[in-house]
């Protein structure tokens, strides 16, 4: 069953439309995890420690395709919600292309400064800076398709087409696993297995879209000839800046962690603090995806709605959305306290691993109660096209709050410092969320005095 963007929308059909798109979050977060897992277990904790180092590195070219993903699938979204199909594929094609030649400039650049950036990260030992390289140089290459399949994971649900968008991620997810079998666990490659398996499974994931997107389809998008928009570019990027700032401020954050990691524990017993801050990251990926995807996959419909001026609409979407930010976060902490144990167990790492990962992920987890409300919060105006509150939103999270934070509970609370500060800096962010949302709420209409639809 095909669901349209100017439908009504109860509970159900909402989560039966946004699934797809959770679904599909999580797949894309499932590379690094199964990178991890296999890597842990195969190539020790030092491998798995370069890993984290040189990550944060993709995490910033990925984030201009959630960049232009989520501000262009934005604006063309409330295009088609005014009722200019043309125009919409027009900015959604231009759109494509550059964000294909800025991804072919960064895997050509970046075989250039992987080395130093390597140093720069944190990589040290001989060991550590040749692993880095290594996994750095193959990823990099095929980082056009990356940054494509990023985008695309937007304009799937735009275009009306959210399951197609999951079966793309999850053959691609599904494919990336089945290859760090065979490579890593199969024919023994270590790091260079998972980096080939992970490098093989982004080459299909960017040019499955685009193979259903260049011939005629059914959905409301196609890639067409287009001319350039100036604004229209400019635009989606400012729309879709909050994403960029979180996925950017996150690799500098990740950073920072790693770096006051070491400075507590030293550098020897810091690479075992780096690969317990890994696991906990690797986890804490899959739930937070679980958030974006909900963003990712409601964003058109708030978008297209306050495109057609359908504030009914509009608020019963911010009604449910806000319940389902709430439910979802409460079993999330549920989940991720009483499974804490197994969750830090598949790393198979030794004991002071272990144990260090263990107590970080049970302090850790109690973020996933409130940074629901803030990934959505920021969505909610980039749906909007506000760019401006929505970087907003994120910036303050992800850089201002958490920098202030880890750099700060150290002090007093040593490594319980470090697991604690992104916890303090979502509780913060949430303060900063609900202002935004209730004084910006009359211009919109997401809620107010005027009677909502109910089933």
């Amino acid at each position: 069953m095909r669901i349209r963007l100017d439908e009504h929308f109860t509970l159900k059909k909402l989560l039966i439309f946004v699934l797809p798109s959770i679904v599909m979050m999580v797949f894309t977060s499932i590379y690094s995890v199964v990178d991890g897992l296999f890597v842990s277990n195969f190539a020790g904790d030092k491998a798995v420690a370069a890993i984290n180092l040189i990550f944060p590195l993709f995490m910033v070219f990925g984030s201009i395709g959630f960049m232009i993903g989520a501000g262009g699938s934005a604006l063309v979204a409330k295009t088609l919600g005014e009722g200019d199909k043309e125009k919409a594929n027009e900015y959604f094609s231009m759109l494509v292309y550059l964000t294909g030649g800025i991804g072919i400039i960064i895997a050509v650049a970046g075989q250039f400064a992987v080395e130093p950036l390597a140093r720069f990260l944190g990589a040290k030992d001989e060991l550590t800076f040749n692993y880095c390289v290594t996994y750095g140089r193959i990823i990099l290459a095929t980082q056009p398709f990356f940054i494509l399949q990023n985008i695309f994971q937007s304009f799937f649900v735009t275009a009306e087409k959210p399951r197609l968008g999951l079966i793309a991620t999850a053959s691609a997810g599904v494919l990336n696993m089945v290859l760090d079998a065979i490579f890593v666990a199969g024919c023994g490659w270590g790091l260079t297995g998972a980096a080939v398996a992970t490098a093989v499974a982004e080459i299909y994931g960017g040019i499955f879209p685009l193979v259903y997107f260049f011939r005629k389809n059914n959905s409301l998008l196609r890639l067409t000839k287009f001319r350039f928009y100036g604004k229209a570019f400019l635009k989606a990027c400012t729309n879709g800046s909050s994403e960029f700032f979180s996925n950017v401020s996150s690799a500098v954050i990740i950073m920072l962690y790693n770096f006051q990691i070491q400075a507590i524990l030293g550098e020897e017993l810091g690479k075992s603090g780096v690969a317990a801050y890994g696991s906990i990251m690797y986890i804490a990926m899959v739930f937070f995806s679980m958030f974006m995807g909900y963003a990712v996959g409601s964003a058109p419909l708030m978008g297209y709605n306050f495109g057609a001026d359908n504030k009914p609409e509009m608020k019963n979407l911010f009604k449910k959305s806000m319940l389902i930010m709430l439910v979802t976060g409460v079993a999330m902490f549920g989940i991720s306290e009483a499974l804490a144990y197994p969750f830090m167990k598949i790393f198979g790492y030794e004991q002071h691993v272990f144990d260090m990962a263990l107590r970080g992920f049970r302090i850790y987890s109690v973020i996933f109660l409130m940074c629901g409300f803030n990934i959505y919060g920021s969505a909610l105006f980039t749906s909007l096209n506000n760019g401006l509150v929505s970087a907003l939103i994120s910036f303050l999270r992800t850089v201002v709050f958490q920098i202030t934070a880890v750099m700060v509970l150290p002090i007093f609370m040593g490594l319980d410092g470090v697991w604690s500060a992104a916890l303090v800096a979502d509780v913060l962010a949430l303060i900063v969320t609900v202002i935004f949302i209730v004084c910006c709420h009359k211009r919109y209409g997401y809620y107010g005095k005027e009677k909502v639809i109910t089933e």
